[in-house]
């Protein structure tokens, strides 16, 4: 695979923006960068072009991607029976890292929701991408642009390192300020569930919305709901504290094994802003073992956790 790095664009360049939106158009594939994650783009009115999100990732086709749109108004031209939490939370956190599950309506194609009855829908608070879907004057589907169950890229050359030539245009928009995906609330179930955890709490739309959210239960219906998920080429193991990190690192090198610690304190936003890009480093670095101390279980913390399970397999399982 070719690591190039031509084919990455300044995304403030108004031009290569114009280049991204004549490939959607086109059916071809680009990377794009949200406060989350990059993702990987195809235009969501194409069936043709939502197709090959799910071959050059090698992710499973019953796997549903999340549609992305330019305002919180076009919520409705993509669902039908919108609860009044969809609304309330929409109104609220968009453009923003929630994502929603709601009732699809006739415009949405099996290919994105794995042929279910419901859809996943974001908009994202990029500049860059808001421009884009703008000027596409359609949606997108953008799941992370990564190979399935990988980790996610933060920033536009992690995408070339993924991917190569594979696509033609990524647009780069410096590093995602957030670093971890949308958190996911299904508002087709009552009360609505997280499904996946972000910088969105439960604790926090209670508070802002008046809206209790309940955790997942069910089938794996949503984006990040596999129990491996958002793992390096590394063993990813974990620590409760920075002392029994460096226990574990101390035995570790013992018998010769290449090993570091992941670990940012209290500090949970430069935790999640950061995750993803050691990870990568040490793949690149060839260590054999990275130990992450777990953040506490508050704010953005949870999120931070439960991709540091699924990294390391530990999970229990959806």
């Amino acid at each position: 695979m070719s690591t190039s790095e031509s084919n990455i664009l300044n995304g403030a360049d108004s031009l290569a923006i114009d280049t991204a939106v004549r490939a959607l158009k086109s059916d071809l594939l680009v990377a794009i960068p949200t406060e989350t994650v990059y993702g990987l783009a195809a235009r969501a009115s194409s069936p043709k072009a939502v197709k090959k999100i799910f071959t050059i990732k090698g992710r499973p086709t019953e796997h549903p991607l999340i549609l992305h749109i330019a305002k919180t108004q076009d919520l409705t031209l993509w669902s039908s029976d919108l609860p009044r939490a969809a609304h309330a939370l929409a109104e609220k956190y968009w453009p923003g890292p929630l994502t929603l599950v709601v009732r699809r309506n006739n415009k949405v194609c099996d290919e994105i929701t794995g042929g279910r009855d419901t859809v996943a829908i974001r908009c994202p608070s990029h500049p860059i991408t808001t421009e884009l879907l703008i000027r596409l004057d359609d949606a997108i589907v953008a799941p992370s642009a990564n190979r399935f169950g990988k980790v996610s890229p933060t920033s536009a050359r992690h995408v070339a390192e993924d991917f190569g030539d594979e696509v033609i245009v990524i647009l780069d928009g410096g590093e995602c300020s957030i670093g971890v995906e949308s958190t996911i609330v299904d508002c087709t179930t009552n009360p609505p569930q997280i499904l996946r955890a972000g910088a969105i709490t439960a604790e926090q739309i209670e508070i802002d919305c008046g809206i209790t959210v309940a955790s997942a239960s069910g089938e794996s219906r949503a984006s990040g709901m596999l129990e491996k998920h958002y793992a390096p080429n590394c063993i990813v193991e974990l620590a409760s504290s920075r002392k029994d990190a460096e226990i574990r690192l101390a035995n570790l090198k013992s018998v010769g094994r290449i090993a570091e610690i992941i670990d940012f304190g209290a500090d949970l936003e430069m935790y999640a802003h950061e995750l993803y890009s050691c990870l990568r480093d040490a793949d690149k670095r060839l260590v054999d073992v990275v130990i992450a101390v777990k953040p506490a279980m508050t704010g953005i913390g949870i999120a931070i956790n439960e991709r540091l399970n699924k990294a390391s397999n530990s999970a229990s399982g959806d």
